[in-house]
């Protein structure tokens, strides 16, 4: 055997991970947001790009790039479907009668727009003022600076009450004793305990508060109804957690029908009002895919308009200024050509990869669309990656994160991906469905015969669902409901 070094030449394939393509996956995965900035940036970037500002009102010579028709599926399979991969009719309860997030088919896609040819208006077109917008409210400690400065005219108390602003934390409560704010300040803890107890009434009301009991009774006191009932009720918060209704009765000497009132004015009171202030508004989602039905009896898919970055190549501008310029401008212009061509193919790819996506899980999903969750499949990603030959990680890039607005409501692609529960037919039921019909059992439970989680056991496994308590006992917690216990304690007072 010889050890001399030598040179051989061998041939091998091998994936490389160029830029663009680790950018194009990328491209992929992003929300729309996202998409729409990394666009922003690439046309700052690159001279060879512009923002294409052609109508999007569609040619009907042709067909859009960003359209995919989804043909209905046939009767019979939606009716076998029906019986086998989901609970009988007859006994499932109304499981989403909740219609108020919808796409209504009749307006234009984007469903920002109005006809204006008949007299209507669109956005373009609002002639309110600056003046006629709400202002937003000003930051809460700006705002209790402003009435600590309208409530205490010496300017030693105005120092202990801008120390207490300082001290608040995100809930609206004290991180110090008021011991220790005395030590701290060198001022007697009477005077603390003064200056708190009349901050404790600015608004909101229940700030500066040591605990819970102090922030809900200052919001009580602040409603004129800090009882001696009340009071008590709130000395004993504790009895109120574990729902021992019986000993809160006897504590606040009342009834069960004013208990209910007393612990309905509880509810309605804020425990966290500093987090209350300050939380931002809920951001609108903006769907990525619209679908509607189509004249032929299935489903009309297109990516929405708002969401999609329209760019263009600007060849006219590489044509005059390339031939005649130096060599490392053309070199330059070559490069920022290449970007933007791959820019438009990857965000051409990008569009029907996330049709072609949606429109096999729209085919597989089409008993849910048309008849409710009850008739939700059990789907895994691996059979929306064979029916369209893609690799299960693109199927997970183009789901995540992206939305589909449809008759029945606003979904995220990943909702339609749930596990499968074994029948007792054989069959396999979604566990989606499943967790809803374990809801729509409790909601129409007898208040005088709570059911207990083996009791929704032996009632699914009676409409063919083979299911452990185990499960439902999971199900059941993920849903944010109580156990059997629990609930005939809430139920045995008046609502």
């Amino acid at each position: 055997m010889s050890l001399a070094p030598r040179l051989d030449l061998r041939q091998s394939q091998s994936l490389v991970m160029t830029p663009q393509l680790r950018q194009a996956i990328k491209l992929l995965q992003y929300t729309n947001v996202e998409v729409a900035a990394f666009v922003e940036q690439e046309l700052e970037r690159n001279p060879l790009l512009e923002r294409d500002e052609r109508s999007d009102e569609p040619d009907p010579e042709r067909a859009a790039p960003d359209q995919l028709a989804v043909p209905a599926a046939r009767e019979p399979d939606a009716a076998e479907t029906a019986r086998a991969d989901s609970l009988p009719a007859e006994s499932a309860a109304p499981l989403d009668g909740d219609f108020s997030n919808t796409y209504d088919p009749g307006t234009s896609s984007d469903g920002a727009r109005f006809d204006r040819g008949g007299g209507g208006w669109g956005f373009e077109e609002d002639e309110r003022g600056v003046e006629d917008l709400p202002g937003g409210r000003p930051p809460l400690r700006e705002y209790l600076g402003e009435q600590l400065r309208l409530t205490f005219p010496d300017h030693g108390d105005r120092m202990i009450g801008a120390h207490l602003i300082a001290l608040l934390c995100p809930a609206g409560r004290l991180t110090a004793a008021p011991a220790d704010i005395a030590d701290a300040l060198k001022v007697p803890l009477e005077r603390v305990e003064a200056v708190r107890e009349r901050m404790m009434r600015f608004d909101p009301p229940g700030l500066f508060a040591r605990d819970l009991r102090e922030c809900l009774a200052a919001q009580l006191a602040d409603r004129n109804r800090l009882d001696p009932a009340m009071q008590a009720l709130l000395d004993n918060l504790d009895l109120l957690a574990r729902r021992d209704l019986r000993r809160l009765m006897a504590v606040c000497g009342v009834d069960s029908e004013d208990l209910a009132d007393m612990i309905g004015e509880i509810k309605a009171l804020d425990p966290k009002p500093a987090a209350t202030w300050e939380a931002e508004p809920a951001r609108a989602i903006v769907p990525d895919v619209l679908m509607r039905p189509s004249a032929e009896g299935g489903w009309l898919l297109e990516v929405n308009p708002d969401t999609l970055p329209r760019v263009l190549v600007n060849q006219r501008f590489y044509a005059t200024v390339a031939p005649g310029a130096a060599k490392e401008t053309r070199g330059f212009l070559a490069e920022h050509l290449a970007s933007a061509n791959w820019l438009v193919k990857s965000l051409q790819q990008r569009t029907q990869t996330i049709l072609k996506v949606s429109a096999e899980i729209v085919r597989q999903q089409d008993g849910f669309l048309r008849h409710g969750v009850a008739h939700l499949k059990p789907l895994i990603l691996r059979d929306i990656a064979e029916a369209v030959d893609l690799h299960e990680s693109t199927v997970s890039r183009v789901t995540a994160n992206k939305y589909i607005a449809t008759p029945r409501g606003m979904f995220e692609l990943k909702y339609f991906f749930t596990t499968a529960i074994a029948r007792t037919d054989g069959g396999a039921q979604s566990a989606e469905a499943v967790r809803h019909r374990i809801k729509a059992l409790i909601h129409t439970e007898d208040p005088d015969h709570v059911l207990s989680d083996e009791a929704i056991v032996e009632a699914l496994r009676a409409e063919g669902v083979d299911i452990a308590r185990r499960t439902v006992a999971k199900y059941r917690e993920a849903l944010r409901i109580p156990n059997s216990t629990q609930r005939k304690r809430e139920k045995a007072v008046p609502a």
